[in-house]
Parts: structure tokens; C-alpha cells; sequence
């Protein structure tokens, strides 16, 4: 009994990022504050209570649709807040938490993951939406590496020299990326899906990595051939080529590591 109210209050504690991660992609994009600022409809501007940001309740409860303004909430919001709550659980499970004796180490490992899964999530949604790898986002994920780096050299005693030169050769990487490349290159786009790469191999490690790749691969062939066939029937050719002329590889690649992480991890704590 213990065990399943740990996992619903994992599950509980997911929902509540998943709403925070609306937020989030809508704001920073926009380079709007995403901590002090009240959350509020973006129809009518109306600022939002406490009642109207329950996780997934709020939204039931409203009918789909702003109390103020009744125009409907995008279902995505709360898709995505009972995603991010599946995601956290599967994680927590992944890792085999007993709640009756709690090992402090995949405690401590939990936390950081399910802040660097976060920042994935992130990721995602903005590179769906505006084609784009917000550097802001990529830098909190190096800052979280940094302090997971820090616990596990001063309280563990774990060698951290394979993170100390991953990250010292990200942060070279962004510093020529945001003063050399910045005024040579037309786009960032390739760019930041190598500092993204960097920092999945860097705290995932590279097996998880190379899944995630494949499975990233794997999606996009078969989300092609749909296309292919959808097109043919349709006769939508030239709204296909522009479709995959901008794709969010981003998107792709984070989900596909978010997978493959929750994959690698159960196995490797199974064994």
C-alpha cells in the first residue's frame, strides 16, 4: 500500500510540472518571466487562481474552457500534464524505489533526473511549436549536470572526470556557438541539436544516447512512410516537402532519449 501511494504522489508530483511546462514553452519563447510572474488566459489575459490550475481537475471541471472568457483550453495542456505525470512514474519505477527502505543514492538520482527529463520536455514542446532550441534551456540542462557532478564528487566519491571533460568541451562549444558561429551562420538549428546531443550523452551516457538516435530514426522513417501514403492519396506533394524541410528533430530526438533513458535505466537496475 505504501509503495502505491509512493507512486501516485510521484505520479501527482509530474502533473504538477506538466502544467508548469504549459507555461513554460508558451513563455520562454516569448522571453516572458516563467517564475514570479501569475499564470493567465492568453485569450483574455485574465489572470488565473489557484482553483483554475489544479492539474488535469481544472480542466475537467471548467468543461475544457476558461472560466472568464469560456474559450476552450487547447487539450494538449492537459495531455500533456498527465503525460509528464506517466513519465515521472515510469521513471521512479524504472529505478526500483522501495518506499519502506529508500536508498539515498537513487533518491538523490531520481531528483536529477527527473529535473534533467524536464528540461527534455521542454525542449520538446518549443522545438514543435517554433522550430527552435531555446539556449536558455541548454544551459539549465548544463547547470544540472554541474550539480549532479558536484554530489556525486563530494558526497559519493565517484570518479567525474568522463563529465568533467564532456563538459568542458560543451562549454567551448558554446562559447564559440554564441561569438564565432553567431555572426557566420544563417541558422543555429544544427548547432544546438549538437549541444543538445552533447548533453544527453553526457548525462544519460553514450548507449542511451545511440538508442535514442535510432529510436529518433526509427519514428521519423515511419512517421514518412504515413506521410507518403497520406500524400499520394491526397495529392499534398509540395505541403510535404516544406513539412520536412522544417522538421523538429529536436522534438523527435528528446522524446526518443526520454524513452530510451526510462529503458536503459530499468535494465541497468534490474541487473
Amino acid at each position: 500500500m505504501e509503495q502505491i501511494i509512493f507512486y501516485l504522489l510521484i505520479f501527482s508530483i509530474g502533473t504538477l510540472f506538466g502544467s508548469f511546462f504549459t507555461l513554460a514553452v508558451y513563455r520562454i519563447p516569448l522571453h516572458q518571466d516563467i517564475t514570479h510572474k501569475r499564470s493567465y488566459c492568453p485569450n483574455c489575459n485574465h489572470k488565473l487562481s489557484f482553483w483554475d490550475m489544479i492539474p488535469i481537475l481544472s480542466y475537467l471541471f471548467l468543461g475544457g474552457k476558461c472560466r472568464y472568457c469560456k474559450q476552450k483550453i487547447r487539450i494538449r495542456y492537459v495531455l500533456l500534464e498527465i503525460g509528464t505525470g506517466i513519465v515521472f512514474l515510469l521513471f521512479a519505477m524504472s529505478l526500483n524505489i522501495s518506499f519502506v527502505s529508500i536508498d539515498q543514492n537513487k533518491l538523490i538520482y531520481l531528483v536529477f533526473g527527473t529535473l534533467y527529463i524536464a528540461g527534455l520536455i521542454i525542449i520538446a514542446g518549443i522545438d514543435k511549436e517554433k522550430h527552435k532550441i531555446e539556449k536558455s534551456v541548454i544551459i539549465y540542462e548544463f547547470l544540472i549536470i554541474v550539480a549532479y557532478m558536484v554530489y556525486l564528487y563530494t558526497v559519493e566519491k565517484a570518479n567525474i572526470y568522463r563529465y568533467a571533460i564532456y563538459l568542458f568541451l560543451l562549454f567551448l562549444f558554446l562559447i564559440i556557438d554564441n561569438t564565432y558561429l553567431k555572426k557566420k551562420l544563417n541558422t543555429h538549428y544544427p548547432t544546438e541539436i549538437l549541444e543538445l546531443s552533447m548533453i544527453m550523452a553526457i548525462f544519460g551516457g553514450e548507449i542511451t544516447y545511440i538508442v535514442s538516435v535510432i529510436l529518433c530514426f526509427l519514428t521519423i522513417a515511419i512517421e514518412k512512410i504515413e506521410r507518403s501514403i497520406l500524400t499520394r492519396k491526397n495529392k499534398v506533394a509540395k505541403r510535404d516537402v516544406s513539412y520536412y524541410k522544417n522538421l523538429s528533430i529536436g522534438f523527435y530526438l528528446s522524446l526518443s532519449n526520454i524513452i530510451s533513458f526510462i529503458i536503459v535505466n530499468g535494465i541497468a537496475c534490474r541487473w
